[in-house]
């Protein structure tokens, strides 16, 4: 008999991703206070990551880049232009 195991939803609507990514934020702005490098510093490395990690997701998932809903990939736009934004103060 096969196992039965609880699907992951192929998509999430806007508003989850929206707020996904302003907790994910709030939790990085939080972690680069406690950051050996200063604040700007930390702060750019853990949107890296998170930029990376995003991707990574989106492949796994198999999300559509230009989907008419928000995916991993809009996530991790977000995160890379927000890098691009806050390197300069690193």
């Amino acid at each position: 008999m096969q196992e039965l195991r609880p699907t992951i939803p192929p998509q999430l609507n806007s508003r989850q991703v929206l707020f996904r990514v302003i907790f994910r934020l709030v939790l990085l702005t939080a972690l680069a206070t406690l950051g050996s490098q200063g604040f700007w510093g930390t702060f750019a490395a853990l949107l890296a990551l998170s930029a990376v990690f995003c991707a990574v997701t989106g492949v796994m998932r198999r999300e559509v880049i230009f989907s008419p809903a928000l995916t991993h990939w809009d996530e991790a736009a977000v995160y890379a232009i927000l890098l691009y934004v806050v390197r300069p103060l690193a």
